[in-house]
């Protein structure tokens, strides 16, 4: 994680749909998400970064040692870069990409506490 990573504005942040990872539409399209972007392409890709992440999210968590955190464990982002990560995240990837991640053999896990 630089310091780049860390949101400068509490306004307009969006959440990854796979990772929960907090940034601005800007940092997203021009750094892609530190977790997922491998699968998710956002970088670069002004669609992506509106279909894989959301604005609608609660509680922020800021991780600066994930692998000794309990908190990190709970909320299923101990393997993750540090970074500041969302609680609860509203939305659903679309079909296309969920079939990608299976192919590639990862697990989609809807980061929505508000269904369960």
């Amino acid at each position: 994680m630089t310091l780049e990573t860390v949101p400068k504005d509490l306004r307009g942040l969006r959440a990854c749909l796979v990772c929960s990872l907090i940034k601005s539409f800007d940092q997203f399209e021009n750094e892609g998400c530190d977790n997922c972007d491998e699968f998710l392409r956002m970088k670069n890709n002004h669609d992506n970064v509106y279909d894989c992440t959301s604005s609608n999210f609660d509680g922020m968590i800021s991780l600066m040692s994930p692998e000794d955190s309990w908190v990190a464990k709970w909320q299923r982002i101990n393997r993750f870069c540090r970074g500041v990560y969302a609680i609860s995240v509203s939305g659903r990837l679309p079909n296309s990409i969920i079939r990608e991640m299976k192919s590639r053999g990862i697990v989609y896990k809807s980061r929505d506490t508000s269904q369960r």
